[in-house]
């Protein structure tokens, strides 16, 4: 092990006793970049320094913490998904009396209004309860606002068209000069909490689990656990929908068969 490969691992552990999230199993190139733009930022010579930092500074422990966390997404995100969901998983869900879905490591919720808007324009917003997880607490605070910078709601719109919305999408919010806002209907499906796929457990049975995008920044055996929780975590047909990268190439693969590959999404054997 080289010294700064053992600075990290310092910086990680420290991260971990201070705080309690454990990021020592993420992929360590997505974790060095995000050390070394945290290091350009507080203008430290090296990762050593960063760590002292955090231990004596908590507001730097927030700062790195808020770097750690995956905050990209969209409303409709890879529309070809949502299409493929709208199309051959709500026939499912129709038959059920009630739906639970839980979309692990929200973000700032964007997926999870995508799957409200859908949920609803297929009859389903009665029954549906949308459970939006994520580690990151000031995210989920901003989630639960359901403010969008208007400046994001042209990629957003021409998303919703091509994943098959039904409507005007304008229909679903409205606007100031510089934001939208989620029409209240939509964000009272949506069950906001703070859930860490490292170290916390199921919490209930659910019909799908939504976790797209954020397998990639695990390694193999942090994969392998996190895909284990989710198997748990479905009842049985249920449906797991991964991002265009991941796959649940590990021993769970058996108790589930490939409902649909080219979006990611499997079904769990009965």
């Amino acid at each position: 092990m080289d010294k700064e490969e053992l600075e990290l691992e310092l910086l990680l552990l420290a991260v971990y006793r201070l705080s309690g999230f454990d990021f020592r199993q993420y992929m360590r190139s997505s974790i060095m970049r995000r050390v070394q733009n945290r290091l350009r930022l507080e203008q430290l010579p090296q990762i050593s320094r960063l760590t002292e930092k955090v231990i004596h500074d908590e507001n730097c422990l927030k700062k790195l913490l808020h770097d750690f966390s995956i905050n990209v997404t969209e409303m409709f995100r890879d529309p070809s998904f949502f299409h493929t969901f709208r199309k051959d998983v709500v026939p499912y869900l129709r038959t059920l009396p009630e739906i639970r879905i839980w979309h692990a490591g929200c973000s700032t919720g964007e997926e999870a209004y995508s799957m409200s808007i859908l949920m609803e324009e297929e009859g389903l917003g009665p029954k549906v309860k949308i459970y939006a997880t994520d580690m990151n607490e000031s995210v989920l605070q901003k989630a639960e606002k359901g403010i969008i910078p208007l400046a994001k709601m042209q990629l957003f719109t021409k998303n919703y068209i091509q994943a098959g919305g039904r409507r005007s999408f304008s229909e679903y919010y409205h606007t100031d000069s510089q934001f939208a806002y989620l029409a209240p209907k939509q964000l009272e499906k949506i069950i906001f909490a703070q859930h860490n796929l490292v170290t916390d457990g199921s919490f209930n049975e659910f019909h799908v689990i939504i976790c797209r995008n954020v397998l990639i920044y695990f390694n193999l055996q942090l994969q392998s656990k996190v895909l284990s929780l989710f198997e748990e975590s479905l009842g049985a047909g249920g449906f797991l929908g991964l991002g265009s990268k991941e796959t649940i190439r590990t021993e769970i693969e058996s108790n589930f068969s490939d409902f649909c590959p080219e979006e990611k999404l499997y079904r769990k054997k009965s």
